[in-house]
């Protein structure tokens, strides 16, 4: 059974009448009696009951007709679906973030896609570093990854999405917590909370290189992977350290952020494949290069 039969079937239902099924579906009677002729051999069954005077449906053709619109549904909710996966109105898109991006690109992503393209599924991974996403963009377990440039890696682009002044996260009772903006000379001395060293660990070589601009190394490191982590431990007075600004946004007891007197900055970019992008993928990167935006 074609889909066509199906439709034909249905309207010759609704109108009881050859001439008239005919003309709503463009097509010649002699046409529209073949096919329902055709469709009836296939089953074994008349679905019409014909005269000279009217046609009418069959018990079998009344228990057919639902089969046809189930079918005729479905197959318009396919075509439908397509569509969208074909102009990226419809998909399933993975992304990773760095942590120091969960805090506030992450939800406004969800978000907006949430309310823009409702029918793109996103899955999420926050809190990851660099290198794992870049890895995850080579094997696919990512579509798209917001995270810090490093060194370039065959098979994936990255496009810039904005660039973050760093500031200090002090604890709430450190002697300088309370100043407007501080030197990085001034935590000279201090142990510093950082990101782990990776190879293409954007943040570890980020802060140690702004310290030794300053004219120092921390005399000790205490590395974590996750940025809330990062925060919580300051708090608890294992140390000083540096963000970029957007973390702000994550609010923890015990710690105060405050500008740095110099302009030390990082960058946060949109890494994807080269190729293998869906539509839905791009519709989600533009979304993203909207929400990278304070």
């Amino acid at each position: 059974m074609e889909l066509r039969q199906a439709r034909y079937f249905l309207t010759l239902a609704e109108e009881c009448h050859f001439g008239r099924a005919a003309a709503r579906l463009h097509v010649a009677q002699p046409a529209l009696s073949q096919q329902i002729k055709q469709l009836e051999r296939e089953l074994g069954i008349p679905l019409f009951h014909r005269s000279t005077r009217r046609v009418e449906l069959t018990e079998a053709g009344r228990h057919f007709t639902g089969y046809a619109r189930t079918l005729v549904t479905e197959a318009e909710r396919a075509r439908v679906h397509m569509t969208e996966l074909a102009t990226g109105r419809a998909g399933r898109v993975s992304l990773g973030f760095i942590g120091t991006a969960t805090y506030d690109v992450l939800p406004r992503v969800a978000r907006t896609v949430r309310a823009e393209q409702p029918h793109i599924t996103l899955e999420l991974r926050g809190e990851l570093l660099s290198p794992q996403l870049v890895d995850g963009l080579l094997t696919g377990a990512y579509d798209l990854a917001v995270l810090r440039p490093g060194a370039h890696s065959e098979g994936v682009s990255l496009t810039p999405l904005r660039t973050e002044p760093l500031v200090a996260v002090l604890p709430a009772n450190h002697p300088l917590a309370g100043e407007t903006q501080v030197s990085l000379s001034a935590l000279a001395g201090e142990p510093f909370v950082i990101h782990p060293a990776q190879p293409r660990s954007a943040m570890h070589d980020r802060v140690l290189t702004a310290c030794a601009r300053a004219g120092f190394q921390p005399p000790s490191l205490v590395e974590v992977g996750e940025t809330a982590t990062l925060v919580v431990l300051v708090a608890a007075g294992h140390g000083v350290a540096l963000v970029p600004e957007a973390v702000q946004s994550l609010r923890l007891d015990g710690v105060t952020y405050v500008p740095l007197a110099e302009a030390e900055n990082v960058d946060l970019v949109l890494g994807r494949r080269t190729h293998r992008n869906t539509p839905a993928v791009q519709q989600v990167a533009e979304v993203i290069q909207g929400c990278a935006h304070p």
